[in-house]
């Protein structure tokens, strides 16, 4: 694995999980929107990730033989959905979006987002940015001492 390599490795985790952040901040800041424009409370979004080209497993050292013919090249946005479990509901009849008739009469479809579980999704994509920075910043180093040593 050259130097650039596990720098385009590692940019490509960044910039996933930066995208990952972004989705996750507009859930949060999205968690009473009862009104959007395509009409209905606001949807939850997700990032869907794949790893980058058809060869995806890492070449390691310790690894069997049978495992050590791929390596890893990063990893891709594929796209940003929305979730389709259905919204939460309510009981507030005086607010302006509350079913005015039928069976569920007085409830509001609230969006379908938990904001405990956007938060462990946060801290999961903060610790994989973090991860990303530490291996840029590792890679570096490494690469530098091998250049000081090829210098002597």
């Amino acid at each position: 694995m050259s130097f650039f390599d596990a720098m385009n490795t590692s940019a490509s985790g960044l910039s996933a999980q930066r995208l990952r952040m972004d989705v996750i901040a507009d859930n949060i800041a999205n968690v009473n929107t009862t009104r959007t424009s395509e009409g209905g409370p606001y949807q939850r979004s997700r990032v869907i990730m794949r790893p980058r080209g058809d060869k995806w497993k890492f070449k390691s050292h310790f690894l069997p033989e049978a495992l050590k013919n791929e390596i890893g090249n990063g990893v891709r946005v594929l796209k940003v959905e929305k979730d389709a479990t259905p919204p939460r509901m309510k009981f507030d009849p005086t607010h302006p979006d509350a079913i005015d008739f039928g069976p569920k009469k007085g409830y509001v479809e609230m969006p379908n987002v938990n904001i405990v579980e956007e938060m462990v999704d946060m801290i999961s994509a903060t610790r994989a940015y973090e991860a990303n920075v530490s291996l840029m910043s590792s890679s570096k180093q490494m690469f530098n001492r091998a250049l000081e040593i090829g210098l002597r």
